[in-house]
């Protein structure tokens, strides 16, 4: 089975994390400092806090910009349900905003909608967290302008996007927001087998979220609230959680941050291919569209079917990849379809785009050890498939 994602581990990942095994280290030493910064420079933010997975991350981020009870957080229905449990996690108000039918991102147009609404409503978010779903930013310029008008913060969910740029600028350099986090999971751009980061150009921001990933507490004598008994001595100043990463981690990810550009470029070579190859069948399904404002990570590559001109649904599409050896997926089920949030009042035909896409959407495999022969393996097999199963007269 060709899986939809994998991992790349070289010999140089393996020993830099033997080498951390083998030092006085393993959880809090020095690398997770150097992998902060290694990060922070390549996207050329100022600071960056470096945690144990990307829903740590969003957590962090919601409680460095103090969202709490009583407010509201705006994000995409199209992404993993922890783009919006970090706000429930805070006792805000989660609410979403439908995605884009070309980029399946945020729609700037129902953005602008459901703002001018919630104007007039009285009930504006605090925080919108727009999701760079597969790789491609959204258009944070235009996101950001609106936040100017409307008074919310910006956290960047750009789990999918290390590596991918908007405007020529590099995913993570907070020109747009207050906070971008990555997701450092074996499916992303590069992995530390779980972790996350936090970046941003706001110190205050930086400071609390580096007191909350460690239960709040610090050895700083400056931010203690009397004089500090010795070495040994610390003071908890707010309730944190045990949101670290470990030595070891960082080791693998500075590692693999060495290689994050051909890993980019190796994606970008591939979904070029999937393209060319597909592209005969533009009748029956949509390939991936690209805002030329974008340079994509291509974190997935997502094909979306002309169920019209179809005998079949997307399941048993689905189901005959899947027992061809290849390993496709779906990105993602609607968050406002899943049970815990139709408990919380949201219902099918809320959000019709996002809907819509899941309907049709089948992710393909992408990764950078992917061969190109299996790629024409893969594409001659959609092929073949869907000529099978198209109506006459639709090819």
């Amino acid at each position: 089975m060709i899986p939809y994602a994998r991992q790349s581990i070289s010999e140089q990942d393996i020993e830099a994390v033997n080498q951390v095994l083998r030092s006085d280290f393993l959880t809090q030493g020095a690398l997770i400092a150097q992998f902060e910064t290694a990060v922070s420079s390549y996207c050329h933010a100022e600071y960056a806090v470096a945690v144990s997975h990307g829903t740590a991350a969003l957590h962090l981020a919601c409680l460095a910009l103090d969202v709490g009870v009583g407010d509201r957080v705006w994000t995409s229905p199209n992404s993993f349900v922890a783009s919006s449990n970090c706000a429930l996690y805070c006792g805000a108000e989660i609410n979403f905003v439908d995605i884009d039918p070309k980029t399946y991102n945020i729609s700037l147009n129902s953005l602008k909608q459901k703002l001018i609404q919630a104007e007039v409503d009285n009930c504006l978010p605090k925080v919108l967290i727009p999701v760079h779903f597969s790789g491609q930013s959204c258009d944070m310029k235009e996101i950001k302008e609106l936040s100017k008008h409307y008074g919310f913060a910006i956290i960047e969910d750009a789990a999918h996007a290390l590596g991918a740029e908007f405007l020529s600028e590099k995913v993570g350099s907070c020109l747009y927001s207050d906070l971008t986090i990555f997701s450092f999971h074996p499916a992303k751009m590069i992995t530390c087998g779980e972790g996350g980061m936090i970046l941003t150009n706001r110190p205050e921001l930086a400071h609390k979220m580096e007191l909350f990933r460690s239960h709040g507490v610090t050895r700083n004598p400056g931010l203690m609230t009397e004089k500090s008994h010795g070495d040994w001595y610390y003071q908890q100043t707010l309730l944190g959680f045990n949101y670290r990463m470990t030595d070891f981690q960082a080791a693998l990810g500075l590692s693999q941050l060495k290689r994050l550009d051909d890993f980019v470029n190796k994606r970008q070579n591939l979904a070029q291919r999937y393209n060319k190859k597909l592209s005969v069948l533009s009748k029956l399904l949509s390939l991936p569209w690209q805002n030329s404002d974008t340079q994509s990570s291509w974190h997935l590559y997502i094909i979306r079917l002309n169920l019209k001109s179809l005998t079949v649904d997307r399941k048993t599409v689905f189901d005959h990849l899947r027992q061809s050896g290849i390993g496709v997926h779906v990105h993602y089920i609607p968050i406002h379809t899943q049970p815990y949030y139709q408990d919380l009042g949201f219902k099918q035909g809320d959000f019709p785009e996002s809907e819509s896409y899941y309907n049709e959407a089948i992710t393909l495999p992408l990764f950078v050890d992917l061969e190109e022969e299996q790629v024409d393996f893969i594409t001659q097999t959609v092929e073949k498939l869907l000529l099978k199963f198209s109506k006459q007269g639709d090819i």
